[in-house]
């Protein structure tokens, strides 16, 4: 950022999904010990990868809640001070062996070539940091709404999915509401 917080640049205004949409084939798996372990590895690469920069990184997605049956990809949200300045972080993510999926306005997802991490770029400050936390936190804390995810995700996974970003936003409704109740019981 520049010396009075704005980013570098404008953002981006279009979604480029590098390698077009992908079929959904993977289906959900117990929760497993080893996606902490997982996160902490790639958590290790990506602050090796952006030494000097002020990040924060997390583990989010149904991997990240224990008890909870996931697909098995660790999601990992990094805030990064200017998403604008991908010279700063989405360059040093490449250099480090991950590959661009997604640019879109406010987000830059990189991946690993396997496919079994996924790298969530925000720039400080984004409301959608707060919304995973916020999603991840409450289902690890609430039996019902963990269930009652879980529940949907298992719907919605027996079908056809030819972008897997389908199936994603199919989940949408039901987020929505969780979400709400964890902001009501959040105060």
């Amino acid at each position: 950022m520049t010396q009075h917080g704005q980013p570098r640049r404008p953002d981006v205004t279009t979604v480029e999904i590098v390698g077009g949409p992908e079929p959904l084939h993977v289906g959900l798996h117990e929760h497993d010990e080893r996606w902490a372990q997982v996160f902490r590895e790639h958590r290790r690469r990506i602050l090796e990868a952006l030494a000097g920069l002020d990040v924060d990184v997390e583990h989010i997605g149904s991997t990240s809640v224990p008890g909870l049956a996931a697909k098995p990809v660790v999601d990992v949200v990094v805030v990064v001070p200017d998403l604008t300045a991908e010279e700063d972080h989405v360059d040093a993510l490449l250099a480090a062996g991950y590959e661009l999926r997604v640019r879109e306005p406010g987000h830059r997802l990189v991946r690993t070539p396997a496919r079994d991490v996924h790298v969530h770029l925000y720039g400080r400050g984004d409301p959608a940091v707060d919304d995973y936390l916020l999603l991840r936190d409450h289902l690890r804390t609430d039996a019902a709404d963990r269930a009652l995810y879980e529940d949907v995700k298992r719907s919605l996974i027996s079908r056809r999915w030819e972008d897997s970003n389908d199936y994603a936003d199919a989940k949408g409704e039901v987020i929505a509401q969780i979400k709400s109740r964890a902001r009501a019981a959040r105060g």
